[in-house]
């Protein structure tokens, strides 16, 4: 059991890091080139489409895995320790996502669609540089976690 709930852990850890660090390195710097208007319309198209089973299961399977993981392995330090500091990174890239990228995300979206915004450069200024830095700690919060995750499986 315990080797499956670290396993699952570091296979959904790493695909959530994937995930944050392909928007970091490429999405978001794309989307930095265009003009207002098309920069609103794609981040509410990506905020309807992220949400979806698959991304749901990973998302959510990341932080349970982990928490099972660390407590599953509580018994051997040199496991323990590195899967507890992959929960924290995770957890941490969890609440940053709750308190920080889905409300920035669901504020765009209530700003009514990109084509009818009479302004869509205050939609984005209220949005892409909080949502840019804030979206960087998180993707380094979870390949943090998925280094120390790999680490424990290698100590297991």
């Amino acid at each position: 059991m315990r080797d499956a709930a670290l396993i699952t852990a570091v296979i959904s850890t790493g695909l959530m890091a994937g995930l944050f660090l392909a928007f970091s390195i490429s999405v978001m710097p794309a989307l930095a080139r265009v003009e207002d208007r098309a920069f609103v319309e794609v981040m509410q198209l990506i905020n309807i489409v992220i949400l979806n089973p698959i991304f749901g299961l990973v998302f959510l399977g990341a932080l349970v895995s982990n928490a099972v993981a660390a407590w599953q392995y509580a018994d051997q330090p040199q496991v323990f320790g590195w899967a507890l500091g992959g929960a924290v990174g995770y957890a941490t890239t969890f609440l940053i996502t709750l308190a920080v990228s889905a409300p920035l995300n669901y504020r765009l979206d209530r700003a009514g669609p990109a084509r009818q915004l009479s302004d869509p450069g205050a939609a984005r200024r209220a949005f892409e540089k909080v949502w840019v830095r804030w979206h960087n700690l998180r993707t380094v919060a979870n390949v943090a976690a998925f280094g120390c995750l790999c680490i424990a499986l290698s100590n297991s």
